[in-house]
């Protein structure tokens, strides 16, 4: 008796955490449009990138490995990483922050509310989901919403064709990790592990274009660098991605409708 009074108790507790964890995500998530501006001031975009990257997931593997004592991935899980991490980082990332020079924060934010509508499509595709009306219906009004508010900046807004060709295929690429992320198997591998070498190896696919557009004389590792890279590198790469992998863990695709939130998040 007592057990089944719990039980709602639980539901409730566990869809406040949802809720709280879908805020943080998107605010933390909304900030990396505004922290990659602030160090392109600086630097070109894969040095911070990398340095993004490095940082972030060294920080994470210490705390997993070394603080938490969780076990290394084994044989199929180092695939299942690099995949994850070819999307997420390598493709996703590395692809974003080329659009953030050609295209407004403002509208590097308000593609991340096209995640979902890529998100439902490629679902149905890829893993033969029905789309049931109300998605497409709830899909539909929030992309109307998010379009409607971020229309006045929109008309102010820097973009070239080019940068939002390559703005829209990061995000088919996140997409894409989100779905490949959500089907796998991970054995109980603990989520500060998966993001940590995810991150790591994504920024290792990365280093080849690193070295073949590096400039020496573009990059200035003042100020603006350091707080850049370091917001991104723990805020986001860390904070956010937590936030996202644990939304993922529960639903993949009542987690993608928090993305509509991060437009709200950067007013």
């Amino acid at each position: 008796m007592i057990k089944e009074k719990m039980l709602p108790i639980a539901a409730k507790i566990k869809e406040f955490k949802i809720i709280i964890a879908g805020i943080l995500f998107a605010f933390l998530w909304a900030s990396a449009s505004t922290a990659t501006k602030i160090g392109l001031h600086a630097a070109q975009p894969f040095v911070i990138s990398i340095f993004r990257f490095v940082i972030a997931g060294s920080i994470m593997l210490f705390i997993s490995h070394i603080v938490m004592a969780k076990r290394f991935p084994q044989k199929k899980e180092w695939v299942q990483i690099s995949i994850y991490g070819l999307f997420n980082i390598t493709f996703y990332l590395g692809l974003y922050v080329i659009a953030m020079q050609k295209v407004s924060a403002g509208l590097g934010s308000l593609a991340v509310a096209t995640n979902p509508v890529f998100i439902v499509l490629i679902s149905a595709v890829w893993l033969s989901h029905k789309i049931k009306f109300k998605n497409i219906l709830s899909l539909i009004l929030c992309f109307i919403g998010v379009f409607l508010a971020a229309y006045p900046l929109l008309q102010n807004s820097f973009a070239t064709p080019g940068g939002i060709l390559i703005l829209v295929t990061s995000m088919i690429a996140y997409s894409l990790g989100t779905i490949y992320y959500s089907r796998q198997n991970w054995n109980g591998l603990h989520i500060l592990t998966i993001n940590g070498w995810q991150t790591i190896i994504g920024a290792v696919f990365l280093l080849p274009v690193l070295f073949l557009t590096y400039e020496s004389d573009q990059n200035v590792f003042n100020h603006d660098f350091w707080f850049s890279t370091s917001w991104l590198a723990i805020a986001v790469s860390i904070g956010a991605v937590q936030f996202w992998l644990y939304l993922l863990k529960n639903n993949p695709i009542k987690a993608s409708y928090w993305l509509f939130c991060v437009r709200y998040s950067v007013f």
